[in-house]
């Protein structure tokens, strides 16, 4: 399969924060669509019902609180929903961790293949001090592009970081020319495979 004939559909998950003696739980998700032929399509996110406080460290960097989270769905209910987004896609993460961790409530959920954002651009931008989303996208230009799109959400939101994975795997795609290249060059990034590849100016 070409990359220019799949359809990518990133998640993120935001959450309460490690702790001693328990175990970290999702407390926000985002999910967002694009595709070359299409574009950027559609969009979810939903505060995520918890067992456990949001710590103050992990408020400080999302801004969610607990009182956010006050009738909020499970993540296990919202399977119906996670597997309409996702099932039949590529799914993008920026370093896809902790996203496979917590997609575990699912099991045998089946998503996949897998197109870690982290891992492009590390292979693609091997020379950059910082490889992190926020970072990447400022360095690259995205920035204002997704805030505008994404006008009343920050980074660290679940849908913003969702959206701006994708944006920054479209700008990637450009970059090296990619999409009408085989899936693999992105799930398995080789940049030496890409150098021939990059546009000329």
């Amino acid at each position: 399969m070409l990359v220019r004939d799949c359809r990518f559909a990133a998640i993120d998950f935001e959450s309460a924060g490690a702790a001693r003696g328990r175990t970290d739980v999702p407390v926000q998700v985002g999910v967002a669509a694009w595709s070359t032929a299409e574009g950027h399509g559609e969009q979810f996110v939903s505060y995520l019902a918890a067992n456990a406080k949001i710590t103050w460290s992990a408020r400080k960097v999302h801004g969610i609180r607990d009182e956010d989270l006050a009738g909020a769905p499970t993540l296990l209910s919202l399977w119906p929903e996670i597997r309409n987004r996702l099932g039949g896609s590529v799914v993008v993460a920026h370093g896809k961790g902790t996203e496979k961790r917590f997609l575990r409530t699912f099991p045998g959920h089946g998503f996949g293949p897998w197109v870690d954002t982290l891992l492009l651009a590390r292979a693609a931008w091997p020379d950059l001090a910082d490889h992190s989303l926020s970072s990447l996208c400022t360095v690259r230009g995205l920035a204002d592009r997704i805030q505008a799109a994404l006008p009343d959400r920050r980074w660290h939101d679940a849908l913003f970081d969702a959206l701006a994975s994708l944006v920054l795997l479209e700008d990637l795609v450009k970059e090296f020319d990619l999409s009408a290249r085989p899936l693999d060059w992105l799930v398995q990034p080789d940049i030496s495979a890409w150098r021939g590849q990059r546009r000329a100016g």
